[in-house]
Protein backbone atom coordinates (compact mmCIF):
# COMPACT_ATOMS: atom_id res chain seq x y z
CA UNK A 1 0.00 0.00 0.00
CA UNK A 2 1.03 3.90 -0.72
CA UNK A 3 0.14 6.71 1.45
CA UNK A 4 -0.10 9.94 -0.91
CA UNK A 5 0.55 12.72 1.20
CA UNK A 6 0.48 15.61 -1.06
CA UNK A 7 0.50 18.84 1.33
CA UNK A 8 0.80 18.74 4.90
CA UNK A 9 -1.63 20.25 7.12
CA UNK A 10 -3.08 20.79 10.66
CA UNK A 11 -5.01 17.48 11.83
CA UNK A 12 -6.42 16.74 15.22
CA UNK A 13 -3.92 14.65 17.16
CA UNK A 14 -3.93 11.24 17.20
CA UNK A 15 -4.74 8.72 19.28
CA UNK A 16 -0.95 8.27 20.18
CA UNK A 17 -0.73 11.87 21.88
CA UNK A 18 -4.41 11.89 23.30
CA UNK A 19 -3.34 11.20 26.64
CA UNK A 20 -0.78 13.74 26.54
CA UNK A 21 -3.35 16.69 26.03
CA UNK A 22 -4.07 16.30 30.03
CA UNK A 23 -1.05 17.31 30.79
CA UNK A 24 -1.18 20.28 28.31
CA UNK A 25 -2.60 22.92 30.80
CA UNK A 26 0.42 22.21 33.18
CA UNK A 27 2.99 22.93 30.55
CA UNK A 28 1.28 26.22 30.11
CA UNK A 29 2.11 27.26 33.22
CA UNK A 30 5.90 25.80 32.86
CA UNK A 31 7.35 29.14 31.58
CA UNK A 32 11.33 29.60 31.86
CA UNK A 33 11.37 32.05 34.13
CA UNK A 34 8.78 30.25 36.17
CA UNK A 35 11.10 27.05 36.16
CA UNK A 36 13.90 28.87 37.40
CA UNK A 37 12.40 30.15 39.72
CA UNK A 38 10.47 27.40 40.58
CA UNK A 39 14.23 25.39 41.18
CA UNK A 40 15.34 28.56 43.54
CA UNK A 41 12.39 28.15 45.89
CA UNK A 42 13.20 23.87 45.53
CA UNK A 43 16.75 24.84 46.33
CA UNK A 44 15.92 27.26 49.28
CA UNK A 45 14.01 24.23 50.93
CA UNK A 46 17.15 22.51 51.04
CA UNK A 47 19.16 24.69 52.26
CA UNK A 48 16.93 25.43 54.60
CA UNK A 49 16.74 21.81 56.00
CA UNK A 50 20.39 21.07 55.95
CA UNK A 51 21.75 24.47 56.77
CA UNK A 52 24.40 22.97 54.38
CA UNK A 53 24.09 25.06 50.73
CA UNK A 54 23.03 28.88 49.97
CA UNK A 55 21.41 27.18 47.03
CA UNK A 56 18.56 29.68 46.82
CA UNK A 57 20.93 32.30 45.33
CA UNK A 58 22.45 29.81 42.86
CA UNK A 59 21.01 29.22 39.93
CA UNK A 60 21.24 25.42 38.53
CA UNK A 61 24.57 24.67 37.20
CA UNK A 62 25.53 24.68 33.93
CA UNK A 63 28.51 22.37 33.11
CA UNK A 64 27.26 21.79 29.14
CA UNK A 65 26.84 23.88 26.45
CA UNK A 66 25.82 21.50 23.75
CA UNK A 67 24.12 17.92 24.49
CA UNK A 68 26.94 15.86 26.20
CA UNK A 69 28.14 13.32 23.43
CA UNK A 70 29.52 9.65 24.93
CA UNK A 71 29.55 6.15 25.22
CA UNK A 72 27.60 4.01 28.12
CA UNK A 73 28.20 0.30 28.70
CA UNK A 74 24.83 -0.88 29.19
CA UNK A 75 23.78 -2.22 25.82
CA UNK A 76 26.40 -3.71 25.08
CA UNK A 77 27.70 -5.59 28.86
CA UNK A 78 24.34 -4.81 31.20
CA UNK A 79 26.91 -6.14 34.47
CA UNK A 80 29.16 -7.86 32.33
CA UNK A 81 31.91 -5.11 32.40
CA UNK A 82 35.68 -5.56 33.36
CA UNK A 83 39.05 -3.95 33.80
CA UNK A 84 39.48 -5.10 30.54
CA UNK A 85 36.09 -5.15 28.29
CA UNK A 86 36.18 -1.56 29.91
CA UNK A 87 40.06 -0.54 28.58
CA UNK A 88 39.13 -2.19 24.97
CA UNK A 89 36.70 -0.23 24.65
CA UNK A 90 38.16 3.33 25.99
CA UNK A 91 40.58 2.94 23.47
CA UNK A 92 38.10 2.38 20.63
CA UNK A 93 36.61 5.40 22.00
CA UNK A 94 39.25 7.43 21.34
CA UNK A 95 40.30 6.65 17.76
CA UNK A 96 36.33 6.26 16.67
CA UNK A 97 34.25 8.80 18.72
CA UNK A 98 36.43 11.23 20.08
CA UNK A 99 37.72 12.87 16.83
CA UNK A 100 33.83 13.38 16.57
CA UNK A 101 33.17 15.28 19.68
CA UNK A 102 32.16 12.20 22.10
CA UNK A 103 33.75 13.08 25.40
CA UNK A 104 32.21 10.86 27.94
CA UNK A 105 32.92 7.53 28.66
CA UNK A 106 30.63 5.83 31.26
CA UNK A 107 30.46 2.73 33.05
CA UNK A 108 27.17 1.61 33.99
CA UNK A 109 25.21 -0.64 36.72
CA UNK A 110 27.22 -3.60 38.13
CA UNK A 111 30.77 -2.21 38.92
CA UNK A 112 30.44 -2.65 42.82
CA UNK A 113 28.04 -6.00 42.41
CA UNK A 114 30.19 -9.66 42.25
CA UNK A 115 28.33 -12.78 43.26
CA UNK A 116 24.86 -11.69 44.66
CA UNK A 117 26.59 -9.45 46.76
CA UNK A 118 28.28 -5.14 46.64
CA UNK A 119 31.44 -4.16 47.62
CA UNK A 120 30.81 -1.45 50.13
CA UNK A 121 33.63 0.60 52.22
CA UNK A 122 32.99 1.27 56.42
CA UNK A 123 30.46 4.00 55.42
CA UNK A 124 28.18 2.27 53.17
CA UNK A 125 29.51 3.65 49.74
CA UNK A 126 30.22 1.54 46.65
CA UNK A 127 33.40 -0.06 45.76
CA UNK A 128 34.35 -1.51 42.53
CA UNK A 129 34.02 -5.24 42.46
CA UNK A 130 37.67 -6.94 42.74
CA UNK A 131 37.03 -9.61 39.92
CA UNK A 132 36.06 -7.31 37.66
CA UNK A 133 38.26 -4.34 38.48
CA UNK A 134 41.46 -5.72 40.78
CA UNK A 135 43.12 -2.34 40.61
CA UNK A 136 39.95 0.13 41.12
CA UNK A 137 38.55 2.57 38.33
CA UNK A 138 42.82 4.17 38.71
CA UNK A 139 44.00 2.64 35.72
CA UNK A 140 40.50 3.36 33.57
CA UNK A 141 40.51 6.92 34.81
CA UNK A 142 43.87 7.84 34.30
CA UNK A 143 43.95 6.26 30.23
CA UNK A 144 40.80 8.19 29.73
CA UNK A 145 42.44 11.45 30.93
CA UNK A 146 45.54 10.93 29.26
CA UNK A 147 43.44 10.87 25.98
CA UNK A 148 41.24 13.51 26.88
CA UNK A 149 38.09 11.60 27.66
CA UNK A 150 36.20 12.35 30.53
CA UNK A 151 34.93 9.36 32.66
CA UNK A 152 32.05 8.13 34.14
CA UNK A 153 29.75 6.27 36.59
CA UNK A 154 26.76 5.00 37.11
CA UNK A 155 24.55 5.51 40.57
CA UNK A 156 22.03 4.30 42.24
CA UNK A 157 19.30 6.16 44.56
CA UNK A 158 19.10 5.47 47.73
CA UNK A 159 21.70 3.61 50.56
CA UNK A 160 22.28 -0.19 50.29
CA UNK A 161 20.20 -2.21 52.14
CA UNK A 162 23.67 -4.04 53.78
CA UNK A 163 24.71 -0.94 54.77
CA UNK A 164 21.76 -0.50 57.03
CA UNK A 165 21.76 -4.35 57.79
CA UNK A 166 25.03 -3.57 59.23
CA UNK A 167 24.05 -0.18 60.57
CA UNK A 168 26.73 1.80 59.63
CA UNK A 169 28.36 5.28 60.53
CA UNK A 170 27.53 8.15 57.44
CA UNK A 171 31.11 9.58 57.08
CA UNK A 172 32.04 12.78 59.19
CA UNK A 173 28.84 12.46 61.29
CA UNK A 174 27.99 10.42 64.54
CA UNK A 175 24.54 8.75 62.50
CA UNK A 176 24.13 5.93 61.42
CA UNK A 177 22.59 3.95 58.13
CA UNK A 178 19.82 3.03 60.01
CA UNK A 179 19.04 6.50 60.97
CA UNK A 180 18.42 7.91 57.30
CA UNK A 181 16.93 4.92 55.62
CA UNK A 182 13.30 4.31 54.47
CA UNK A 183 12.34 0.76 54.54
CA UNK A 184 9.20 1.07 53.21
CA UNK A 185 10.90 2.85 50.05
CA UNK A 186 12.42 0.11 47.75
CA UNK A 187 12.78 0.42 43.67
CA UNK A 188 10.65 -1.66 41.95
CA UNK A 189 13.01 -2.67 39.72
CA UNK A 190 16.55 -2.39 42.16
CA UNK A 191 16.26 -4.24 45.10
CA UNK A 192 19.58 -3.52 46.63
CA UNK A 193 18.72 -0.10 48.55
CA UNK A 194 16.22 1.54 50.53
CA UNK A 195 15.16 5.14 50.05
CA UNK A 196 16.51 8.02 51.75
CA UNK A 197 14.45 10.07 54.01
CA UNK A 198 15.82 13.72 53.26
CA UNK A 199 14.55 15.07 56.19
CA UNK A 200 16.68 13.02 58.88
CA UNK A 201 20.05 14.36 59.94
CA UNK A 202 22.55 12.90 58.35
CA UNK A 203 20.89 12.55 55.15
CA UNK A 204 21.84 15.23 53.04
CA UNK A 205 25.65 13.86 54.22
CA UNK A 206 25.91 10.95 53.21
CA UNK A 207 24.54 12.07 49.53
CA UNK A 208 27.93 14.12 49.72
CA UNK A 209 30.05 11.44 50.89
CA UNK A 210 29.30 9.60 48.15
CA UNK A 211 29.74 12.16 45.73
CA UNK A 212 33.22 12.92 47.42
CA UNK A 213 34.58 9.19 47.03
CA UNK A 214 33.74 9.58 43.38
CA UNK A 215 35.15 12.66 42.87
CA UNK A 216 38.26 11.41 44.86
CA UNK A 217 38.46 8.79 42.20
CA UNK A 218 38.45 11.81 39.29
CA UNK A 219 35.16 11.10 38.32
CA UNK A 220 33.57 13.32 35.71
CA UNK A 221 30.10 12.48 35.36
CA UNK A 222 27.79 10.33 37.01
CA UNK A 223 24.59 8.37 36.07
CA UNK A 224 22.08 8.44 39.13
CA UNK A 225 19.63 6.35 38.26
CA UNK A 226 15.83 5.31 39.93
CA UNK A 227 15.81 8.96 41.29
CA UNK A 228 13.84 10.91 38.67
CA UNK A 229 10.64 9.88 40.34
CA UNK A 230 11.68 11.08 43.85
CA UNK A 231 13.14 14.60 43.89
CA UNK A 232 13.64 15.24 47.48
CA UNK A 233 16.53 12.91 46.58
CA UNK A 234 17.38 14.71 43.69
CA UNK A 235 17.86 17.55 45.43
CA UNK A 236 20.51 15.77 47.50
CA UNK A 237 22.44 14.43 44.54
CA UNK A 238 22.27 17.96 42.81
CA UNK A 239 23.44 19.45 46.80
CA UNK A 240 26.67 16.94 46.82
CA UNK A 241 27.40 17.58 43.60
CA UNK A 242 27.61 21.23 43.80
CA UNK A 243 28.97 21.17 47.12
CA UNK A 244 32.23 19.26 45.35
CA UNK A 245 35.03 21.51 43.82
CA UNK A 246 35.07 19.05 40.77
CA UNK A 247 33.05 19.60 38.14
CA UNK A 248 30.95 17.01 37.79
CA UNK A 249 28.08 16.14 35.16
CA UNK A 250 24.83 14.87 36.49
CA UNK A 251 22.43 12.36 34.96
CA UNK A 252 18.98 11.58 36.18
CA UNK A 253 17.99 8.19 35.24
CA UNK A 254 14.85 7.14 34.23
CA UNK A 255 12.53 8.59 32.83
CA UNK A 256 9.51 6.33 32.65
CA UNK A 257 7.50 8.28 35.38
CA UNK A 258 8.54 12.03 34.43
CA UNK A 259 6.61 14.51 35.79
CA UNK A 260 6.20 18.02 34.65
CA UNK A 261 5.61 19.56 38.38
CA UNK A 262 8.98 17.88 38.80
CA UNK A 263 11.12 19.69 36.39
CA UNK A 264 12.54 22.72 38.46
CA UNK A 265 14.58 19.32 40.61
CA UNK A 266 15.06 18.01 36.82
CA UNK A 267 16.77 21.08 36.37
CA UNK A 268 19.48 20.59 38.93
CA UNK A 269 21.20 18.39 36.71
CA UNK A 270 22.42 18.59 33.62
CA UNK A 271 20.57 16.03 31.39
CA UNK A 272 17.42 14.20 32.63
CA UNK A 273 16.22 10.82 30.71
CA UNK A 274 12.46 11.36 29.39
CA UNK A 275 11.95 7.98 28.91
CA UNK A 276 12.14 4.61 29.68
CA UNK A 277 14.94 1.86 28.81
CA UNK A 278 15.15 2.31 24.54
CA UNK A 279 15.95 -0.77 23.04
CA UNK A 280 16.18 -1.53 19.12
CA UNK A 281 12.75 -1.99 18.42
CA UNK A 282 10.04 -0.10 16.60
CA UNK A 283 7.85 0.69 20.00
CA UNK A 284 10.54 2.36 21.64
CA UNK A 285 11.13 4.32 18.59
CA UNK A 286 7.84 5.64 18.87
CA UNK A 287 8.02 6.30 22.72
CA UNK A 288 10.96 8.42 22.45
CA UNK A 289 8.31 10.55 19.89
CA UNK A 290 5.65 10.74 22.37
CA UNK A 291 7.96 11.83 24.69
CA UNK A 292 9.93 14.33 22.90
CA UNK A 293 6.47 16.16 22.15
CA UNK A 294 5.95 16.03 25.92
CA UNK A 295 8.35 18.09 27.37
CA UNK A 296 9.60 20.11 23.82
CA UNK A 297 9.18 23.24 25.89
CA UNK A 298 11.38 22.76 28.42
CA UNK A 299 14.68 21.75 27.15
CA UNK A 300 18.03 23.65 25.99
CA UNK A 301 20.57 26.42 27.46
CA UNK A 302 22.12 23.68 29.39
CA UNK A 303 19.52 21.79 30.63
CA UNK A 304 19.22 18.37 28.70
CA UNK A 305 16.19 16.40 27.70
CA UNK A 306 17.95 12.49 27.11
CA UNK A 307 15.85 10.75 25.12
CA UNK A 308 18.30 7.43 26.29
CA UNK A 309 21.19 5.18 24.72
CA UNK A 310 21.48 4.59 21.00
CA UNK A 311 21.29 0.68 20.78
CA UNK A 312 23.12 0.44 17.61
CA UNK A 313 25.60 -2.37 16.70
CA UNK A 314 26.31 -5.48 19.01
CA UNK A 315 24.20 -5.26 22.16
CA UNK A 316 24.48 -7.26 24.96
CA UNK A 317 23.01 -10.97 24.73
CA UNK A 318 21.67 -11.95 27.65
CA UNK A 319 22.24 -15.39 29.07
CA UNK A 320 24.29 -17.00 25.97
CA UNK A 321 27.66 -17.13 27.54
CA UNK A 322 28.88 -18.55 24.02
CA UNK A 323 27.63 -15.26 22.41
CA UNK A 324 27.78 -12.65 24.57
CA UNK A 325 26.79 -9.68 22.09
CA UNK A 326 24.07 -9.76 19.27
CA UNK A 327 23.26 -7.36 16.61
CA UNK A 328 20.67 -4.95 16.47
CA UNK A 329 17.22 -5.13 14.78
CA UNK A 330 16.97 -1.88 13.87
CA UNK A 331 16.12 -1.23 9.83
CA UNK A 332 18.79 1.13 8.02
CA UNK A 333 16.16 3.49 7.94
CA UNK A 334 14.96 2.94 11.50
CA UNK A 335 18.15 3.87 12.45
CA UNK A 336 18.19 7.25 10.01
CA UNK A 337 14.71 7.99 11.86
CA UNK A 338 16.42 7.17 15.34
CA UNK A 339 19.33 9.55 14.79
CA UNK A 340 17.35 11.95 13.59
CA UNK A 341 14.97 12.32 15.99
CA UNK A 342 18.06 12.81 18.54
CA UNK A 343 19.46 15.59 16.52
CA UNK A 344 16.57 17.56 16.20
CA UNK A 345 15.26 17.38 19.88
CA UNK A 346 18.90 18.03 20.94
CA UNK A 347 19.34 14.61 23.02
CA UNK A 348 22.73 13.80 25.11
CA UNK A 349 24.04 11.06 21.76
CA UNK A 350 25.49 8.49 24.10
CA UNK A 351 26.57 5.07 21.96
CA UNK A 352 25.45 1.80 22.80
CA UNK A 353 27.08 -1.00 21.10
CA UNK A 354 30.56 -2.73 21.66
CA UNK A 355 32.95 -0.52 19.91
CA UNK A 356 35.69 -3.13 18.90
CA UNK A 357 32.68 -4.97 17.07
CA UNK A 358 29.76 -2.78 16.28
CA UNK A 359 29.23 -2.12 12.33
CA UNK A 360 30.87 0.82 10.61
CA UNK A 361 27.38 1.76 9.47
CA UNK A 362 25.96 2.50 12.96
CA UNK A 363 29.60 4.35 13.49
CA UNK A 364 28.99 6.22 10.22
CA UNK A 365 25.21 7.54 11.66
CA UNK A 366 26.28 8.68 15.27
CA UNK A 367 29.52 10.65 13.87
CA UNK A 368 27.89 11.92 10.57
CA UNK A 369 28.43 15.83 10.37
CA UNK A 370 25.86 17.01 9.43
CA UNK A 371 23.74 15.20 11.95
CA UNK A 372 26.05 16.18 14.87
CA UNK A 373 25.80 19.85 13.55
CA UNK A 374 22.20 19.96 14.11
CA UNK A 375 22.46 17.83 17.61
CA UNK A 376 25.09 20.25 18.72
CA UNK A 377 23.12 23.70 17.69
CA UNK A 378 21.49 23.03 21.18
CA UNK A 379 18.08 24.06 20.69
CA UNK A 380 14.64 21.63 21.15
CA UNK A 381 12.78 20.80 18.07
CA UNK A 382 9.08 21.58 18.14
CA UNK A 383 5.98 19.45 16.55
CA UNK A 384 4.96 22.17 13.49
CA UNK A 385 2.90 19.36 11.87
CA UNK A 386 0.97 16.04 12.23
CA UNK A 387 -1.16 14.66 9.43
CA UNK A 388 -1.05 10.73 10.15
CA UNK A 389 1.06 9.23 9.67
CA UNK A 390 3.02 12.16 8.46
CA UNK A 391 5.14 14.44 11.24
CA UNK A 392 7.26 17.85 10.91
CA UNK A 393 9.63 18.83 13.61
CA UNK A 394 11.31 21.92 12.96
CA UNK A 395 14.89 23.11 14.96
CA UNK A 396 16.01 26.53 14.45
CA UNK A 397 19.69 27.20 13.99
CA UNK A 398 20.08 29.34 16.89
CA UNK A 399 22.74 31.70 15.72
CA UNK A 400 21.96 32.41 11.73
CA UNK A 401 18.41 33.91 11.42
CA UNK A 402 16.23 31.82 8.14
CA UNK A 403 18.28 28.25 8.92
CA UNK A 404 17.87 25.38 10.90
CA UNK A 405 16.90 21.22 10.33
CA UNK A 406 13.89 19.67 9.69
CA UNK A 407 12.51 16.13 10.50
CA UNK A 408 9.62 14.82 8.18
CA UNK A 409 8.84 11.29 9.71
CA UNK A 410 6.93 8.48 8.43
CA UNK A 411 5.49 6.88 11.60
CA UNK A 412 3.93 4.07 9.87
CA UNK A 413 4.80 0.58 8.81
CA UNK A 414 3.91 1.23 4.88
CA UNK A 415 5.42 3.98 2.75
CA UNK A 416 4.56 6.96 2.52
CA UNK A 417 5.26 10.40 0.02
CA UNK A 418 5.03 14.25 0.68
CA UNK A 419 5.13 17.54 -1.21
CA UNK A 420 7.27 19.70 0.22
CA UNK A 421 5.07 23.14 0.79
CA UNK A 422 6.27 26.20 3.08
CA UNK A 423 3.69 26.55 5.05
CA UNK A 424 3.43 22.95 6.31
CA UNK A 425 6.80 23.20 7.04
CA UNK A 426 6.61 26.11 9.47
CA UNK A 427 8.29 28.58 6.94
CA UNK A 428 7.79 31.42 5.68
CA UNK A 429 4.97 31.58 2.37
CA UNK A 430 7.22 34.31 0.62
CA UNK A 431 10.23 32.82 0.70
CA UNK A 432 12.70 31.20 -1.62
CA UNK A 433 13.76 27.92 0.38
CA UNK A 434 16.57 25.55 -0.27
CA UNK A 435 16.84 22.46 1.58
CA UNK A 436 19.81 19.60 1.78
CA UNK A 437 19.25 16.44 2.42
CA UNK A 438 21.73 15.79 5.67
CA UNK A 439 22.89 12.53 5.10
CA UNK A 440 23.68 12.48 1.55
CA UNK A 441 24.66 16.59 1.82
CA UNK A 442 22.76 16.84 -1.33
CA UNK A 443 20.59 19.25 -2.45
CA UNK A 444 16.72 19.24 -3.41
CA UNK A 445 16.94 20.64 -7.06
CA UNK A 446 13.28 21.32 -6.66
CA UNK A 447 13.37 23.06 -3.48
CA UNK A 448 9.58 23.80 -2.39
CA UNK A 449 7.26 21.45 -4.68
CA UNK A 450 9.82 18.09 -4.23
CA UNK A 451 8.28 14.92 -3.61
CA UNK A 452 9.49 12.39 -0.69
CA UNK A 453 9.28 9.11 -1.03
CA UNK A 454 9.48 7.64 2.87
CA UNK A 455 10.00 3.98 3.56
CA UNK A 456 8.34 2.52 6.84
CA UNK A 457 9.12 4.25 9.50
CA UNK A 458 11.57 6.21 7.55
CA UNK A 459 12.37 10.24 7.42
CA UNK A 460 13.55 13.19 5.21
CA UNK A 461 16.45 14.84 7.39
CA UNK A 462 16.99 18.14 5.65
CA UNK A 463 18.41 21.23 6.43
CA UNK A 464 16.63 24.54 5.51
CA UNK A 465 17.95 27.64 4.57
CA UNK A 466 16.84 30.74 2.97
CA UNK A 467 18.02 31.74 -0.37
Amino acid sequence: MRIAVHSLHHAALDRRTKGMMMASKEKRDFSRRSLLKGAGAAMAVVAAATGKVDAAERPPRRLTTAPPLGWNSFDSYRGREDEKSMLDNLELFSKKLKPHGYEYFVIDGGWFRQDGSEYLDGYGRYLPAPAKFPNGFKPLVARAHDLGIKFGLWMVRGIPIQAVSKDLTIKGTPYRASSIANKEDVSTWYKGNYGVDTTKPGAQEYYTSLVELLASWEIDFIKWDDIVPHPDEIEAAANAVDACKQPIVLSLSPGDHVKLSDVPAYRRADMVRITGDVWDNRKDLEKAFERWELLQDYGGDGFWLDLDMIPFGDLANRGNASQPFRKDNFTPEQKRSFMAQRALAASPLFMGGNLPTSDEFSIGLVTHPGMLACNQNGVVGKLVRRTPPIEVWKTPNKTRKNQGWLGIFNRSTERASVVLRSLDLGLDKGGSWRFEDVWRGVRLAEGLGSRLDLAPDGSAFLRYELD
